[in-house]
């Protein structure tokens, strides 16, 4: 996670814009170390979240509200008292720390204008949020610091507010060649390194970042760097200056359907990953903390299912490749065939006890060698050739019947491990769970008085640029009630071609045909949810609702067309308008 002063830099500019000027309205404190500020600015209010939690601290502008405490503890109250109906005069970042500083105007007892400022260091375990007068004395602080905790700085009311020690640090902002040279490339350390361990705000991320722009191996030592040192300084400034010139671009990296990064200048070194942009960094922030939970919360409910799945997964893999085994072991069938119909036309003349002879195989016109058990009367041995024949012949009839079940069994149990990384909520766990139930992985009774009283989930809902509704299925069940009972037979069909995924519906109401656009939106969704997500480039297929059908006692989820197009789509949706 890259909450470091480039990300601080970008949400000081965007809260600079916003709340300048504001008026604070209300102050709640949801949790022990968590402020929440409403601010009414140009008609607008925005919900400021201020966390200081040891493990998670954030500052940023909330899309949802929280629920408050019905009594504010004693924080909050002083906050209130002082701060109350304040003015949000300037809100700064001091020397690119993880700092951020909000300066606040109000009238003191007497009505007289005063300021005061408020505090948030995002720190790590030593984050807290402290509240000074305009002199720089504490007034207090969300956590207290005592010489006992710190040795190398108290915060504690009375004192004195002093910046958390630099380490030996020098500002971006300030950096020149002449700085690099003495800071960056004296360091006995690897590129990366060097570069976050002299830099103020810069993480591991950025100088990860920097690294693969310059071409250059983030673990290689400073002195070996030789010209790679001119492109390390100049991939460093290009940031330096995109930050001066408040030029950030806020982007999410996605594996799969997880969130794992987040800056404010673009990560091109995760080019194997989903990258996608948002408009603002409090925005990324809400969506990227909110999925970042929703993905942790849904893996913990959904372990049970993952494990019978995985293990139901294995157990027909291993089934599949000792039919495929099993069926290979028939190809020479005909072989057997051929050696009894020439042993009961020329075995007559071979002698009792021989184990070989040459015949003329008059299907290719070759002379080949059979072998004979010596053991057993010579024309015995064209009765165990047929036998074998007949017995492989059979294998091969029945295996070939059984190997194509075993592969859709498969491609079924693929399918619902796709679902599970893709649900986002507990009922479409319970619609996994209802599917597993039915198919026989778990235990239970389908369709009992337990099962009557369900939540159903609903499928995914987007509107197209050109106004059309589209649907996706979020799990195989829910996928065969779109298409087989929400769908109409003109209304148009995309999944992503040979891989699990959803099925994506869109209703062509009283239209005669897409437009292009929508084709291509729709794509992007079947493509995105699917499990070819993380490529750059997914086939979809699509068709018309009545083109399909649904086999009997198929899988949930399976459908066989044989009238479709495709397209290539990329597994992008943003700009994609959904509605909840």
């Amino acid at each position: 996670m890259a909450f470091d002063g480039v990300v601080i830099s970008n949400i000081v500019y965007d809260l600079k814009e916003k709340l300048t000027g504001g008026r604070i309205y209300k102050i709640y404190q949801p949790e022990n170390d968590e402020l929440n500020i409403v601010i009414k600015n140009n008609k607008d209010s925005y919900r400021l979240m201020l966390s200081a939690d040891a493990s998670l601290p954030l500052i940023y502008i909330l899309g949802l509200s929280k629920e408050n405490p019905m009594s504010a503890p004693n924080f909050c109250m002083l906050l209130r008292k002082h701060i109350g109906n304040g003015r949000i005069i300037d809100v700064m970042q001091p020397g690119f720390e993880r700092i951020v500083e909000f300066t606040i105007e109000h009238l003191d007892e007497m009505g007289d204008v005063c300021r005061k400022k408020l505090i948030i260091e995002i720190m790590g375990k030593h984050s807290n949020i402290i509240f000074t007068d305009h002199k720089g004395m504490i007034i207090d602080s969300i956590k207290h610091v005592s010489h006992l905790v710190s040795s190398v700085r108290e915060v504690l009311p009375g004192r004195r507010y002093e910046y958390p020690p630099d380490g030996g640090k020098i500002n971006p902002m300030e950096l020149d060649r002449e700085l690099f040279d003495s800071t960056v490339m004296t360091k006995t350390a690897d590129a990366c390194k060097a570069i976050y361990t002299s830099l103020t705000g810069f993480s591991p991320v950025v100088a990860n970042e920097i690294c693969y722009r310059a071409d250059i191996d983030p673990r290689t030592s400073v002195a070996e760097l030789g010209e790679g040192a001119d492109r390390l300084y100049k991939c460093t400034m290009d940031i330096v200056d995109q930050i001066k010139r408040c030029d950030y671009d806020p982007v999410i990296v996605f594996d799969g359907y997880k969130p794992v990064e987040f800056s404010s200048v673009m990560l091109t070194m995760y080019s194997d990953k989903q990258i996608e942009h948002r408009n603002s960094i409090s925005e990324l922030l809400d969506e990227y903390y909110y999925r970042k939970a929703l993905v942790t919360r849904m893996r913990q409910k959904s372990t049970d299912l993952r494990r019978i799945v995985q293990t139901a997964i294995e157990r027909t893999s291993r089934k599949y490749d000792l039919q495929m085994k099993q069926l290979k072991d028939t190809e020479n069938r005909e072989k057997y065939k051929v050696y009894g119909e020439l042993i009961n036309t020329y075995g007559y003349s071979v002698k009792q006890g021989e184990k070989s002879f040459k015949a003329l195989n008059y299907y290719t016109n070759e002379e080949i060698i059979i072998p004979l058990d010596s053991q057993i009367p010579v024309m015995d041995n064209a009765k165990r050739y047929f036998a074998k024949y007949n017995k492989q012949k059979r294998t091969c009839e029945a295996l070939t019947k059984l190997t194509v079940e075993t592969r859709e069994e498969l491609e079924h149990l693929q399918s619902v491990q796709a679902f599970l990384d893709m649900a986002v909520d507990e009922a479409a766990l319970a619609e996994v769970k209802e599917e597993l139930t039915m198919c026989g992985y778990i235990r239970g009774h389908y369709g009992s008085k337990n099962n009557k009283k369900k939540v159903k989930s609903k499928p995914y809902h987007y509107v197209s640029s050109d106004g059309f509704h589209m649907y996706v299925g979020k799990n195989n069940l829910q996928n065969d009630e779109l298409t087989f009972k929400f769908a109409n037979g003109k209304d148009m069909w995309f999944h992503a071609k040979k891989m699990p995924g959803s099925h994506v519906i869109v209703k062509l109401m009283e239209a005669d045909e897409l437009p292009d656009q929508t084709y291509e939106e729709a794509a992007r969704l079947a493509a995105y949810y699917s499990s070819g997500r993380t490529n750059p480039k997914v086939e979809i297929d699509y068709t018309e609702r009545k083109n399909l059908k649904k086999p009997a006692g198929a899988k949930p989820g399976f459908v066989i067309y044989h009238t479709n197009y495709s397209m290539v789509a990329e597994p992008d949706i943003s700009g994609i308008q959904e509605l909840t």
